[in-house]
């Protein structure tokens, strides 16, 4: 071999789209190439617009654009494939050049930008030498004549030329995007522009000042590039995110580019992750800002600074099952086999259960039930005893956020205890008997053999701070006698108290925990460097579960990130969504996990598609009639959307948002019997069958996120519940709100799980929270 061959990221994503048996000469092209760049075969040529830039040849139709980065130790030749281009989009003007913010390498591609920039800004491309296409394989642009009048405003008006380039702009586009006079054109430009390039440009277009570029774009990635290495390409290479191309790439391609998106970790955000940190970090932000990425980067760094072994030093947790098998499958796309083995990726309810089996006989557990069978036993206590006084719904979760958010084992210690955010006030006499109530149901509970989950977790808790607790007095012994190794002093159940379970404790969407769910993983890892690190959003807060991390042990203060810039969710997108969870400035307010409070101020995308589509309905079947038309249509644009016209598989990237439990078995049915799609229904563990779209409840899609995505059901009635509005409106209006607020987080979740399309219908009214 003569040469090492390594694949730039955006190259790689041009593959993905790509036919397969495209894909198959390109592998063919990459072994000849290393065993021999000077093949007369390749037919390697430099362009004369930047001669560090080679067009080789892949096959009659298709070219791979290199450039040549140095030599390595073993005096092999570096190269860096930057493109795969169709030869009639081949021009001498395609460049490569070392970005002065980032110092990463940077392909240009001008041959996307639209023939009416091109010419207000004075520059023609040149096909390159021996690939002069066919006069009808001119590349497609806007006619000269159809081109905005040269007197048209810019869209960029009031900058310059070096605001532009002190920002970041790549060099060869900061003319080209102050000739820009409306948003189609700077789609195009930014279409081929590298990644900084495109956040600086929509950044500055969608309304941010200079300043907030500079702050939230540029200074995350500025890495203060010496002056040595301004054009050092095999230093560049380094800082640069490159895959080595080798047999495993052929599977990574056939994985498709939706894969590899949802792992992808944003520049601005790489300084959160490879970092240490001096106890507890927080990430927060609104959805898309890539908090999950974060956390998936995260524990891929903690995983590649880990000592040889065969232990799971890193725990991997979030609320919800069917969220942890998407974690898991993201983070099997980041880590090698063996990394991923030391990873113990579990649900927070799962973990519960394997602590209590740890400490409980074998037969004597307990079964563990669902808050809606506990409240069918509360009611049922509360009709023996004629008691009408109390609503059983705030009875239980009297019990849940107080008497065991606070683990609150007495009487009195219920009559001390804070109700902060409660709503209804209640009097001495009134806990008296609140607590006698919930004495009698939890006593009928442990007669039957049952608990629920929220008294799993406190009883998790309550063993793993034991656990914790006598760990630390082994270690003060040892510190007191010098230092002995107290292994073997101990019978063999002392193993069990020699160290903490985890190492490393990495949280995700941590606003839905419960208290108790925070006391054990507190329990489960010692305090001190890089002890947990906390992804959560609480405007996505869809379960009633509040906390003040420092109340049990998390103490955050100081150590907190807030992401603002949206990857996922476009613009119009976003704009829907903001309107959702915040109709007016002021009006609604969120905590932070901690003592303050958390806004999505400056909450923005840098991302542009189409208008979210607001669909009324004359009837149930008429929804579902339209919604199969617009399925059948996403989907074969999908499958048909690839370059060249190749087909693509759909699956997984088309989704079903259905607002009411009840409506998903008839969504499913009509799309299967009607509409003639393929559905699998999102569960708990995720998705049930193969088929190509998604269906689920809301409550399913927390952290899950699709290219497509549909809401159906969105009436008033439903979003809020009618029976909630009607049970609280005179009698708990704190409680309303509540329940309320919680109805607009889950519609705020549903909106922003969509990346490139979203739609949402309903028959009737529609929900008081839609913006139409």
């Amino acid at each position: 071999m003569t040469a090492r061959l390594s694949l730039y990221e955006k190259a790689e994503h041009e593959l993905y789209k790509l036919d397969r048996s495209v894909k198959g000469k390109f592998y063919d092209f990459c072994h000849r190439f290393r065993e021999n760049p000077d093949h007369p075969g390749l037919d390697l040529k430099p362009l004369k617009g930047d001669g560090r830039v080679h067009r080789a040849k892949i096959d009659q139709s298709y070219r791979a654009l290199l450039a040549k980065i140095g030599i390595d130790a073993d005096g092999r030749e570096k190269w860096l494939v930057v493109a795969v281009r169709h030869r009639r989009h081949v021009y001498e003007e395609l460049s490569v050049a070392i970005n002065r913010i980032t110092g990463e390498i940077e392909f240009v591609d001008l041959s996307v930008v639209g023939q009416s920039v091109l010419q207000r800004a004075g520059m023609k491309l040149t096909p390159a030498e021996d690939e002069q296409p066919e006069a009808a394989e001119e590349p497609t642009a806007e006619p000269a004549a159809e081109a905005p009048a040269p007197v048209a405003q810019p869209l960029l008006a009031g900058l310059t030329a070096e605001d532009l380039r002190g920002l970041g702009v790549a060099e060869q586009l900061i003319g080209l995007a102050l000739a820009v006079t409306e948003s189609t054109e700077l789609d195009a430009l930014v279409s081929g522009a590298p990644l900084l390039t495109k956040d600086i440009l929509y950044g500055l277009a969608a309304g941010l000042s200079i300043a907030d570029v500079r702050k939230e774009i540029t200074a995350p990635v500025d890495v203060k590039l010496p002056e040595e290495e301004r054009h050092d390409l095999d230093a560049a290479l380094a800082r640069t995110t490159v895959t080595t191309i080798d047999e495993n790439l052929k599977d990574i391609l056939e994985e498709g580019d939706f894969r590899a998106w949802k792992a992808f970790l944003h520049p601005a955000q790489a300084k959160l992750v490879d970092r240490r940190y001096t106890g507890p970090f927080r990430v927060s932000g609104g959805p898309g800002t890539g908090k999950t990425i974060v956390a998936l980067h995260r524990v891929k760094y903690l995983a590649e600074q880990l000592p040889p072994g065969h232990s799971k030093p890193i725990l991997l947790t979030t609320f919800t099952k069917n969220l942890t098998t998407d974690l898991r499958a993201r983070l099997s796309y980041l880590l090698e086999p063996e990394q991923l083995a030391r990873v113990d990726i579990t649900h927070i309810d799962q973990l519960a259960a394997r602590v209590l089996n740890e400490n409980t006989l074998s037969g004597a557990g307990k079964q563990r039930i669902y808050d809606s069978v506990a409240l069918d036993t509360l009611r049922q206590i509360l009709l023996e005893l004629d008691e009408k006084r109390w609503d059983p719904e705030f009875l239980y979760e009297e019990w849940e956020q107080v008497i065991l958010g606070q683990s609150l084992g007495t009487r009195k210690a219920y009559f001390d205890a804070r109700r902060a955010g409660r709503g209804r006030s209640v009097s001495r006499p009134d806990r008296a008997q609140i607590w006698k109530i919930l004495e009698q149901f939890t006593t009928r509970l442990d007669k039957e053999n049952r608990e629920t989950w929220g008294q799993a977790a406190e009883r998790a808790a309550r063993f793993e701070m034991q656990r914790a607790d006598k760990i630390r007095k082994r270690q003060e012994y040892k510190d007191e006698v010098g230092g002995l190794d107290l292994k073997h002093r101990d019978d063999s159940s002392g193993m069990y108290y020699l160290a903490h379970r985890y190492k490393h404790v990495v949280v995700d969407e941590a606003q839905d925990l419960r208290p108790a769910h925070w006391k054990m993983l507190r329990a489960m890892v010692a305090s001190g460097g890089d002890d947990m690190f906390i992804a959560g959003d609480t405007h996505q807060r869809i379960y009633d579960q509040q906390v003040t991390l420092g109340t049990v042990g998390v103490h955050i203060r100081g150590r907190a990130a807030r992401l603002t810039l949206s990857y996922r969710t476009t613009r119009e997108i976003l704009n829907r969504a903001m309107q959702v969870v915040n109709p007016k400035t002021g009006e609604i307010t969120f905590d932070d996990l901690d003592d303050g409070t958390d806004n999505l101020d400056g909450y923005r995308s840098v991302l542009r598609g189409p208008a979210p589509e607001l669909v009324p309905c004359d009837s149930w079947d008429d929804e579902l009639a339209k919604l199969g038309t617009t399925l059948r249509a996403w989907r074969e644009e999908l499958a048909t959307g690839g370059a060249d016209g190749a087909p693509r598989d759909p699956r997984g990237t088309i989704a079903v948002c259905v607002a009411d439990r009840e409506a998903v078995n008839q969504v499913m049915y009509h799309l299967a019997t009607q509409a003639g799609l393929t559905v699998a229904e999102l569960t708990k563990d995720g998705a049930k069958g193969d088929g190509d779209i998604h269906v689920g409840i809301m409550h399913r899609f927390k952290g899950l996120e699709y290219q497509r995505l549909a809401i159906v059901g969105a009436r008033d009635g439903v979003i809020p519940r009618a029976s909630v509005v009607q049970r609280y409106r005179d009698t708990d209006p704190q409680r309303l709100a509540r329940e309320e607020l919680k109805a607009r987080s889950l519609l705020f979740v549903a909106v922003t799980r969509a990346r490139d399309a979203l739609r949402i219908s309903w028959y009737g009214r529609p929900s008081p929270y839609l913006p139409v």
